[in-house]
């Protein structure tokens, strides 16, 4: 029986063997993370510091793009980095490199690249998207996080998602939801930018490497504005 390729997967497959898709390579993508990060810590009514505070790990996806179908599918290349020690109350870790995809928020986009952020909110969460992929909603439980003065709207509902995420386009900064995407390892990036095999475990958790001069930006960022985990202590256990 001949195998049918939905118009999703056909249009992230040639996404990402075009020259457009590729040609930044894995260092520039992690200097773009640096700088987002900046940015978006800046902005006044931005994540909440409670929030950033209590966050395991951080994923940056600067310039998310709409793909041009019908379907509204997107496709972005950033990093992760997590505190680093057995129950994360170390400083952060090096960056490994991640991808993003998604069949629904291109609507949400509205054809603008997109700058994104999610913050990994316990243990759990960073197991999960440890693994070679993580389906958003499905493998991980996500909510639009809350954001500036809103913090004190951070309720149940929010603490349980176990992966908070935020979007920037056009200026706008705001929580934004993203279940049913796809948080996956870019295996071939972290070779280019480690020069030899090394999944994000490795990188993140196990202090494989050090950090590279093209992620000294982002890693001192979050060190800077959050040096110590402020979670409850029997939720990092």
């Amino acid at each position: 029986m001949k195998k049918r390729w939905s118009p999703l997967v056909i249009a992230l497959l040639l996404l990402q063997t075009t020259p457009a898709a590729g040609a930044d390579s894995a260092s520039d993508r992690l200097n773009n993370c640096g700088d987002v990060l900046n940015e978006i810590l800046d902005i006044p009514d931005n994540i909440p510091q409670e929030l950033l505070d209590k966050a395991e790990c951080v994923v940056v996806i600067p310039s998310v793009k709409k793909l041009a179908i019908g379907i509204g599918g997107s496709y972005g290349r950033g990093a992760i980095s997590c505190r680093s020690g057995e129950h994360f109350t170390g400083p952060w870790s090096a960056p490994a490199m991640y991808r993003l995809e998604g069949a629904n928020i291109g609507f949400q986009l509205g054809g603008q690249a997109t700058d994104f952020v999610f913050l990994v909110m316990n243990p759990r969460g960073a197991d999960s998207l440890l693994k070679t992929k993580v389906k958003l909603g499905a493998d991980a439980a996500a909510a639009a996080g809350p954001k500036g003065r809103t913090a004190t709207a951070a309720t149940d509902a929010y603490m349980r998602a176990e992966v908070l995420s935020y979007s920037r386009s056009r200026g706008l900064f705001a929580g934004i939801s993203v279940e049913g995407s796809t948080l996956r390892q870019d295996k071939s990036a972290n070779n280019e930018l480690y020069g030899r095999k090394f999944n994000a475990r490795e990188i993140v958790r196990r202090g494989a490497v050090g950090t590279p001069a093209a992620g000294q930006d982002m890693i001192a960022t979050l060190n800077r504005h959050s040096p110590k985990n402020l979670s409850e202590a029997s939720s990092l256990k």
